[in-house]
């Protein structure tokens, strides 16, 4: 059993909004450029994470995602199961037909009890013990870039008024007046 980027790249993203809560929403295009995932993936994944009510989005500028409960009560197990991850070791998906029609395998057991050893183990870890984790070696917020505003710094050019005809009847009354 393997688990793929989808999951590792849900928790990553996950302890990374989880770090930076505290400070309102966090976008996507962070996360994407900090932990060096790609954009249009991360949506992808935050979509799952949305409709699965373990984020919220806000909408517009100074938006983002924030987490939609506390890190405390997520668990490491819901977020990869969230983002559609298999967490199963047997070849049949754990529905016992591993050599065809009604017919197990010899490990199947074998597997199985991993898979829910597996269950257990990530259902105890939580989003917060993880990110304490990190907070425990060391880690540190960057300073907030500033923000980039669509308002631009140069002086405002009022427009210059001319007093001439807006169409062709009001340039027609202007030449009658004369």
């Amino acid at each position: 059993m393997r688990l793929t980027t989808k999951g590792r790249f849900a928790v990553t993203a996950m302890i990374d909004l989880g770090l930076r809560q505290s400070s309102g929403p966090v976008t996507l295009a962070a996360i994407s450029q900090r932990q060096q995932i790609s954009l249009s993936y991360l949506e992808q994944l935050f979509g799952k994470l949305r409709r699965n009510q373990l984020v919220e989005s806000t909408r517009g500028p100074g938006g983002g995602y924030t987490l939609a409960r506390a890190a405390a009560d997520i668990t490491v197990a819901e977020i990869i199961t969230s983002v559609d991850e298999p967490m199963d070791a047997t070849q049949c998906g754990g529905k016992e037909n591993c050599l065809g029609e009604n017919a197990r395998c010899m490990t199947h057991e074998l597997w199985a009890s991993l898979n829910t050893k597996m269950v257990e183990f990530l259902d105890s870890v939580n989003l917060q013990k993880l990110v304490d984790d990190q907070i425990a070696k060391g880690f540190e917020l960057e300073d907030k870039p500033t923000l980039k505003r669509a308002i631009s710094s140069m002086p405002v050019m009022k427009p210059i008024r001319i007093n001439a005809p807006n169409s062709v009847f009001a340039l027609g009354a202007s030449y009658a007046k004369m």
